[in-house]
């Protein structure tokens, strides 16, 4: 495993991070494919000997039943310090106000068994709260010792450039991650958003780094449970499969070439971008184990051009 600093943090993670939305109770409704408390530990576990300590999670995610099982899985296999645990907050009543946000943090500790989380990210821009409310009460967090580090996701470039001015000019915890989404199929944040996070060492940990598995195998659709019933994965790319199809066949292509497989060229494509730590959501360990394997590819600057060639505007997904 490979490990990077995560922004300006000083905190380490590994370069990959284990996204934990496929855990939780289906009963919540949220998806039908998550997977119950053994076998969600069972993935933790398998990622934990791979060298994965980075785990990112959320308050919404299968009504907070996802934070119960990546708690009780780190608490049975590993000690607290030794891994970087993320969640998030948006998704809820009164979404970034400073009663949100301080209600919030409780619930995820509470769920997550810990007294302090490492990241703590906001899922989306909140235009209803001012700013300066959302901030003060972030970096009331981290003053209180229940966050060590802030992060944010999937927001414009614009939203995110003032955060972070409100933050530095009145002396308040920066962000020091973006998790948008960034993949060869989807690159709209290379405009904006990107070039923000690089002029001010925000790390990068793009969350659907495979566009939900459509460019890791040669077919389009996955006779899987997930692929059948995930209607957010479709609404994201099904309307510009005929387009896209065409980079996913040169990532075939290079696979080939490489003798390896599309999921570890996507990753080493990642890695090539300059992004820390692409988030994975595994429900099979056989799926981690083939991504850990792209720290053995090294596209050159002609294979990331050639995957690029054929991209072409998309509608922004992801910003509210």
């Amino acid at each position: 495993m490979e490990f990077a600093k995560l922004g300006n943090s000083g905190i380490e993670v590994s370069r990959f991070c284990l996204g934990c939305m496929s855990f939780g109770d289906p009963a919540s409704q949220m998806h039908a494919w998550t997977l119950d408390p053994q076998e969600s530990e069972k993935i933790i576990r398998h990622a934990l000997d791979l060298g994965i300590n980075f785990f990112d999670t959320a308050n919404c995610y299968s009504a907070g039943t996802s934070e119960e099982y990546l708690g009780r899985a780190i608490k049975n296999n590993i000690a607290r310090d030794k891994v970087v645990l993320a969640s998030k907050v948006y998704f809820n009543e009164g979404h970034l106000s400073k009663a949100a946000v301080e209600r919030e943090i409780e619930g995820t500790l509470r769920r997550l068994g810990t007294d302090y989380l490492d990241l703590y990210i906001i899922h989306r821009f909140d235009a209803g709260t001012p700013i300066e409310e959302t901030m003060e009460a972030l970096h009331g967090l981290v003053k209180a010792g229940k966050v060590r580090a802030l992060g944010a996701s999937a927001m414009y470039g614009y939203q995110f450039y003032n955060m972070q001015l409100a933050a530095r000019d009145n002396g308040w915890t920066p962000f020091v991650s973006m998790q948008n989404h960034y993949n060869p199929l989807y690159r709209e944040d290379e405009r904006e958003l990107i070039p923000i996070c690089r002029q001010m060492n925000v790390a990068l940990t793009p969350y659907s780094p495979l566009a939900s598995g459509r460019v890791a195998r040669a077919d389009w659709d996955a006779d899987t449970m997930r692929s059948k019933t995930d209607k957010v994965a479709r609404s994201k790319y099904d309307s510009t499969e005929q387009t896209d199809k065409a980079i996913a066949e040169r990532i075939r292509l290079l696979a080939e070439k490489y003798g390896t497989s599309m999921t570890r060229i996507s990753f080493a494509w990642h890695f090539a971008k300059g992004v820390t730590s692409p988030i994975i959501g595994a429900t099979k360990e056989k799926y981690l184990d083939d991504a850990v394997g792209a720290f053995d590819i090294r596209l050159t600057d002609e294979d990331v051009a050639y995957i690029d060639e054929c991209y072409m505007p998309h509608k922004i997904v992801g910003a509210l």
